[in-house]
């Protein structure tokens, strides 16, 4: 059942993250759940962040079924949608113990469900941010971002499982990863499948981003960025992908600014706006006229990489939804051998670029330049995305 939620308006919902979980999500996360847990039936589900609580729905699953959320007009909606469940109406993210869940210390958990995530710092919807709203929480797991400090809160209760929906960018980017030590050190991602968040309905108009329907283990052995690096995602109804896999362009350029790295004898020749992700690359700008900072200097040897990062930006739309909070990703190789293709695709249709660099036009640049991305993805990600550029 897709219980979307109707007593928040725009700007509350977008600050205490709350997008209710379509009923077919819910369905997957369980199918999850069971393919990898045998004895489910003797344990304990919590969903601390449960709102109409869809995922407390389901009849006969565990031995008990507990959901809390600090919105009481939520836990109201949620008790007249589900029979049986222990509700609490509370910040699960101040004073984090099994107590206040009524959960005993020798009772085995899974904790589940579609915890908020808000990143006070993104710029996207900053300007009706208000970090007040989401309520105070423990020191020790207060984060940037609501959803990292609900994964740290699961170690904090020493679940056995956990079957949660996050951004994939928790795990992929290196400094998100650093940010959930505490989690990573205790326990181990060992399925999960990416979905994109085009699946709400309330996202669905923006820019599509993948998030993880993730099932970790508690595991005194954890998980490292390399582990999560040569781990393979699989996707809702498009095969895998691995970190691994790819090249990306942070092995060539600097992505953010490098004024007090430069020597005084370098002459930038450009400047480039900050990078980050695919995603942001194609909100933001390229090259750039103006002193700021955000201004990354590029040096004469490293121009035709950042052309590479302009035309990137041109083709962008064409690359599958999944890879969008990766980094900018290149076969260094294969770029060196058209990489005046990229320089003249650039030169030749950025305004900035217009008239400041004297470069011969190549006739089959952009025919060279579509069939080096056609070739990138199908051998990385298979054909299906390779006809993107056919």
């Amino acid at each position: 059942m897709d219980r979307n939620q109707k007593h928040l308006n725009h700007i509350d919902t977008v600050n205490l993250g709350s997008y209710y979980t379509p009923g077919a999500i819910v369905d997957l996360a369980y199918s999850i759940l069971q393919k990898n847990i045998k004895n489910i039936k003797d344990l304990t589900i919590v969903d601390s962040s449960c709102g109409y609580g869809s995922f407390l729905a389901k009849k006969n699953v565990a031995k008990r079924l507990v959901g809390a959320d600090i919105d009481r007009e939520a836990i109201s909606e949620a008790k007249k949608n589900t029979d049986g469940v222990d509700f609490f109406f509370q910040n699960s993210l101040l004073d984090v113990r099994r107590q206040s869940l009524a959960v005993k210390d020798n009772e085995k958990i899974i904790v589940i469900g579609n915890p908020p995530y808000n990143d006070t710092t993104s710029i996207i919807r900053n300007s009706i941010k208000d970090p007040s709203v989401q309520g105070k929480t423990d020191v020790d797991i207060k984060t940037r971002d609501l959803g990292m400090s609900f994964l740290l809160s699961y170690d904090k209760l020493k679940a056995d499982y956990v079957c949660v929906l996050h951004p994939l960018s928790y795990l992929i980017k290196k400094a998100n990863f650093a940010l959930l030590s505490k989690f990573s050190r205790n326990y181990k991602l060992i399925d999960g499948i990416i979905i994109s968040s085009h699946e709400f309905s309330a996202t669905s108009r923006g820019m599509a981003f993948p998030i993880l329907i993730a099932f970790y283990k508690r595991d005194e052995n954890g998980m490292s960025y390399d582990y999560i690096q040569n781990y393979q995602f699989k996707v809702k109804d498009d095969g895998t992908f691995r970190l691994k896999d790819f090249d990306t362009i942070v092995n060539y350029v600097q992505k953010y600014p490098n004024k007090k790295f430069l020597n005084k004898n370098d002459k930038p020749v450009a400047k480039f706006w900050t990078l980050r992700d695919i995603n942001a690359l194609k909100r933001n700008r390229t090259f750039i006229n103006e002193d700021t900072l955000n201004t990354v200097y590029v040096l004469m040897e490293k121009l035709p990489y950042y052309c590479y990062i302009d035309v990137f930006k041109q083709y962008a739309d064409k690359m599958p939804y999944f890879i969008g909070n990766c980094d900018v990703i290149i076969d260094n190789e294969k770029f060196d051998e058209i990489k005046e293709c990229f320089i003249d695709q650039s030169v030749h249709t950025n305004p900035i670029l217009k008239g400041r660099f004297k470069f011969r036009k190549i006739p089959d640049a952009k025919t060279k330049i579509e069939n080096y991305f056609r070739e990138l993805l199908g051998s990385k990600l298979g054909e299906k995305y390779a006809k993107n550029f056919n």
